[in-house]
């Protein structure tokens, strides 16, 4: 029966090659709309966005702590990646992106249930779903694991679990769902290529609030809380500027000119960044520190990213420019005034870099690039839809992150005590420390 079956499939082959010589029709053209050079692309996208968490965030957050925390904030890393990777697959991608309705999605594709070799999502018709899926769940990955750099040096391991787990579950999720996964704010006509909205204001509102709560570090405006080891930190950067190029072009979702434009626009918007903060430094400090570079690169790399796909390349570099000052205004102004510790600047990089971002969108989005025309091209609407998804992002992400807090403290303490903290959380929450 094998050797029947395969002479009838050697059979149609040759049919369908001798098809294709004589009357110029590709062979096996109808048998799937994979591609294989799109798949190819979106599986070395995958494995960029992968490499922003880790080995990229744990580096870029580690080295900007000091030395007595640096393997506890590498662990929030790993973590992220290990238990956001497994709720992804039991019901996460299913909630997110399977079923269009308004608020959240179906249990259809619970633990990949239904999922084939050949099957496809809508959102996607020239890759395997699978592939869509795993490249999906690292974006879900990275925004949990941003959020700990708001509450670096004092979240106590446990808590973090928890929380992770809420977070991931009340606000990923759910924003992902409306803005990418067929919910209202998508079909509503809200732009968010990459995730300004969904990824970096979400992960922003969410540090912001967290650090309100968990209150200052010991020695916060008294001791000095300088960076244990800038080299980290700049090798995360570099980790993470790569890695973007996955994150924004394999948003694309094909290896099409989009994506390149994209890629294009995100190189640019890093380069401005930095330029612009550090030049910022330099006027008012007289000398530009490579923690502001690096910083200024990020903020350009968070401001692009909901406008990547929209708009040309030059727009990169005044989203670049714009990020930089904002953002720097942001980390000093705005965090001396209002007198929070957000650890590792996560709302004013990326709660106020996507919040931009997402509103410069609406500005710049170009007909011919993402198919939306923004306010330069007429379409002055599109400003106001996109003031609206942030609202909507910024109340919800704030309001269910406080919610959960308050939740998980009634189970665990968020915060370590004060002599743990003194001694650092590498070993009171792992048991081991750098030497």
């Amino acid at each position: 029966m094998g050797a029947i079956k395969y002479r009838a499939a050697a059979r149609a082959a040759l049919i369908g090659l001798a098809s294709s010589a004589v009357l110029g029709t590709p062979a096996f053209a109808a048998e799937s709309e994979i591609n294989t050079a799109d798949t190819a692309w979106m599986i070395v996208a995958t494995a960029l966005v992968l490499m922003m968490t880790i080995p990229g965030l744990a580096l870029f957050y580690s080295g900007m702590v000091r030395k007595k925390n640096v393997l506890a904030t590498m662990a929030q890393s790993l973590a992220a990646v290990t238990l956001i990777s497994i709720l992804w697959v039991v019901f996460g991608y299913s909630l997110a992106f399977v079923g269009d309705g308004p608020w959240l999605g179906t249990l259809d594709r619970w633990l990949l249930t239904g999922m084939t070799m050949e099957s496809v999502h809508p959102a996607a018709k020239n890759i395997p779903e699978s592939l869509f899926m795993l490249y999906q769940m690292t974006f879900a990955i990275i925004t949990v694991a941003l959020v700990a750099g708001s509450v670096a040096d004092r979240m106590r391991f446990s808590a973090y679990l928890l929380f992770s787990v809420g977070w991931f579950m009340f606000v990923y999720l759910p924003l992902a769902h409306w803005v990418w996964g067929g919910g209202f704010l998508g079909t509503a006509g809200v732009l968010d290529f990459a995730g300004g909205l969904v990824v970096h204001l979400s992960a922003g509102a969410g540090g912001l609030i967290a650090a309100l709560v968990m209150g200052r570090r010991q020695g916060y405006g008294t001791e000095n809380l300088s960076p244990f080891d800038l080299s980290l930190a700049v090798v995360g950067t570099g980790l993470l500027w790569v890695g973007w190029f996955g994150f924004n072009g394999g948003s694309a979702l094909a290896a099409n000119s989009r994506a390149v434009m994209a890629i294009i626009a995100t190189h640019l918007a890093a380069c401005a960044g930095a330029i612009t903060w550090g030049a910022l430094e330099w006027s008012a400090r007289r000398k530009p520190s490579v923690l502001g570079m690096i910083s200024g690169a990020v903020a350009g790399l968070g401001t692009i990213t909901p406008a990547s796909g929209f708009v040309a390349p030059w727009h990169g570099i005044v989203i670049g420019f714009v990020a930089g000052l904002v953002c720097y205004w942001a980390c000093t102004w705005l965090k001396q005034r209002l007198n929070y510790d957000d650890s590792l600047d996560v709302f004013g990089v990326h709660g106020i870099g996507g919040m931009t971002g997402t509103l410069l969108t609406g500005v710049f989005a170009t007909a011919s690039i993402g198919g939306t025309a923004g306010l330069i091209e007429g379409n002055g609407r599109q400003v106001l839809l996109q003031l609206g998804g942030v609202a909507v992002a910024l109340v919800w992400s704030a309001g269910v992150t406080y919610a959960l807090l308050k939740l998980v403290n009634l189970f665990v303490p968020l915060r370590v005590s004060r002599e743990h903290e003194m001694v650092g959380l590498d070993i009171s929450q792992h048991g081991e420390a750098l030497q």
